[in-house]
């Protein structure tokens, strides 16, 4: 456990927050990331100033960060957009929570996508692989893969920017046997890896619920009007280590549509207790005259609503 925060260094089956994620999570709105701010807050998440220092030497020579200064005085400024190691895919999150709520219920509509294309085209075979499992599809077998989502726009979309639009066949289908199993919600037990997705999301869950406490805990037992401020760098490594456990949770989850999972599903409950954290940890009073704000907090401030 770590004694400046109060929160399990290993939750099981949650991945650490990786110091590069760390520096992208402190980008503030004008581009910046103040260097003290940041080795306070990676000593926080169990990082050496050797970590933070050779990560840093290695963004600025990929040319991703400009640096100023020396030490903990230093400033980096991000030359191109830096949330993308920690910022969520819009559309996917909000179709997990439209889920989550009954407003997206499945139309029973297989989609599902075929193509050949030779070894002379590997790159682009792979990458279109690639494409439809990020999308959330199985592979039913060579060359074939199905989802439960109509995806087709992005699948087409890619192929024709990988110039292998003529060797893709879309089609749906609302009667789908695979090895002799119809039943939906066995046909897709049998193709996705629903423990191991469940697992991330009950360790999302786990951490949530830390996070909770926390707050709860720095609020105090009688719940004063007055609640004990959460120090800033306590606030920034609890809102970094929120982040990237939702996004180890939902990076691989197809979302597959409530009919297709088993209940009660873990991701539905892990997803409110992430935005529940989160809204408390947004509300939470900081101290007075406080530094700005990263874009983590905006990226993230759906979820509080």
């Amino acid at each position: 456990m770590s004694p400046a925060d109060g929160i399990p260094d290993g939750i099981p089956g949650l991945a650490p927050v990786p110091t590069r994620t760390l520096v992208h999570a402190l980008v503030r709105a004008d581009g910046t990331v103040d260097a003290g701010e940041l080795y306070t807050v990676a000593g926080l998440l169990g990082m050496t100033d050797q970590q933070v220092r050779l990560c840093l030497k290695r963004l600025v020579a990929e040319g991703r960060f400009t640096h100023e200064g020396r030490g903990r005085k230093a400033v980096l400024r991000a030359v191109a957009d830096a949330t993308g190691a920690i910022a969520p895919d819009a559309a996917h999150v909000r179709l997990a929570y439209r889920q989550d709520h009954g407003l997206a219920p499945w139309d029973g509509v297989w989609h599902l996508f075929a193509f050949a294309v030779p070894e002379s085209e590997r790159a682009a075979r792979d990458a279109l692989r690639d494409t439809l499992l990020h999308l959330g599809a199985a592979p039913l077998q060579g060359g074939l893969y199905v989802c439960a989502h109509p995806i087709e726009p992005l699948v087409r979309a890619r192929a024709e920017e990988l110039g292998v639009a003529a060797s893709l066949t879309c089609l749906t289908s609302t009667d789908l046997s695979v090895g002799g199993v119809a039943e939906p919600r066995a046909v897709a037990d049998s193709l996705w890896p629903l423990d191991g997705i469940a697992s991330r999301h009950d360790a999302l869950a786990a951490f949530a619920r830390t996070c909770l406490e926390r707050l709860d805990r720095l609020d105090g037992l009688d719940r004063l009007d007055r609640p004990e401020p959460l120090a800033s760098a306590e606030r920034l490594s609890l809102a970094v280590r929120l982040a990237a456990a939702f996004s180890y949770a939902m990076t691989p989850d197809p979302l597959l549509p409530a009919e297709l999972l088993p209940r009660p599903w873990p991701g539905t409950r892990a997803r409110h207790l992430m935005a529940t954290a989160w809204a408390a940890l947004v509300k939470h009073p900081a101290p007075d005259g406080g530094a700005p704000l990263p874009r983590l907090f905006v990226l993230y401030e759906d979820f509080a609503g």
